[in-house]
């Protein structure tokens, strides 16, 4: 079961947290492993250090490092992993990074900094990999294609102090959806992950205590190694079928988000004709009428 022998992965920002976990998935499975990091000396040890657990137990792996957001570094992230290992079979964006603000008080450089590695990080890891995918299935040659991207619940629930961070992670499912759609053809299959794991990101701030181990030493339902398996799965031969999926994952749940639909339809009482405010006014009103909560009434999911 899970048999990924002589199939090559790629990780984005796998020197910890949840990415390192995801590599030692999948070297454990059987496939090469390429750990991305970003070139800085605590990520470059951690980069390195994973790289050895994985060997220490008969795994391949190797690091390349470098942003996973810049067009020049993707490409040789891409390149490196062509020429050490001759092949590409599956993509897992996971790196990121949180600056948490309001939408009061948030910079300019606070909030390009996160979309750009979290949502141009997807982007330009997801264009190299899925053309490299459709280049190799129009020569005729069957393709192993499993992308895996990493959202997070922030992107239903809003999350009011993370405006940045929260807009990347809509803005990952959305890009990935597209994706699945063109790829489906190929036998490509393309998922997104919504996992809830104790990581760099969530060890400080208000979730800080939520996440952390038991007192008891009983079971850590926010280690992120609970969250690696169901990667791994994604990415076997068993689940080739499953894409367009979006999977909230974390301690020994796996929950299938659905897709959003339509509710109460309104139609011009006048017929085909522009909406007059009248109109609108009343037809709008009795749905919003008295029973109706601003906020958690409507779209926004409600915490919790």
């Amino acid at each position: 079961m899970g048999d990924l022998t002589g199939k090559v992965a790629v990780i984005t920002g796998a020197g910890r947290g949840l990415g390192r976990e995801e590599a030692i998935q999948f070297a454990k499975q059987g496939a090469r492993v390429v750990i991305n990091d970003i070139d800085r000396p605590e990520a470059v040890e951690a980069a390195q250090s994973a790289v050895e657990e994985i060997k220490g137990f008969g795994g391949e792996a190797m690091v390349v490092l470098g942003d996973c957001a810049d067009s020049g570094d993707a490409e040789n992230l891409m390149k490196s992993t062509l020429d050490a290992y001759g092949d590409l079979n599956i993509m897992v964006n996971n790196a990121g990074f949180c600056r948490d603000k309001t939408i009061f008080g948030m910079s300019d450089d606070e909030f390009d900094s996160v979309v750009r590695v979290h949502l141009r990080g997807h982007f330009v890891n997801m264009r190299n990999a899925t053309a490299y995918w459709r280049d190799k299935a129009k020569t005729g040659v069957e393709v192993y294609g499993r992308l895996i991207s990493t959202s997070s619940e922030a992107a239903i629930y809003g999350s009011a102090g993370q405006p940045n961070y929260a807009s990347a992670k809509a803005g990952i499912i959305a890009m990935t959806m597209g994706a699945a759609q063109l790829l489906t053809k190929y036998g490509i299959t393309c998922n997104v992950i919504m996992p809830r794991a104790l990581t760099d990101m969530t060890a400080s701030g208000q979730t800080a205590e939520m996440f952390q181990p038991p007192a008891d030493g009983g079971f850590h339902a926010f280690d992120p190694a609970n969250v690696a398996p169901l990667v791994g799965y994604l990415c076997s031969p068993e689940a080739a079928k499953i894409s367009g999926e979006v999977l909230v994952v974390w301690g020994n749940s796996v929950q299938v988000l659905k897709r959003p639909t339509l509710g109460d339809s309104f139609i011009n009482p006048k017929g085909n004709k522009k909406w007059e405010l009248e109109d609108l006014h009343t037809s709008l009103a009795a749905h919003y009428d008295e029973n109706y909560v601003p906020v958690w009434g409507g779209f926004s999911v409600p915490p919790g």
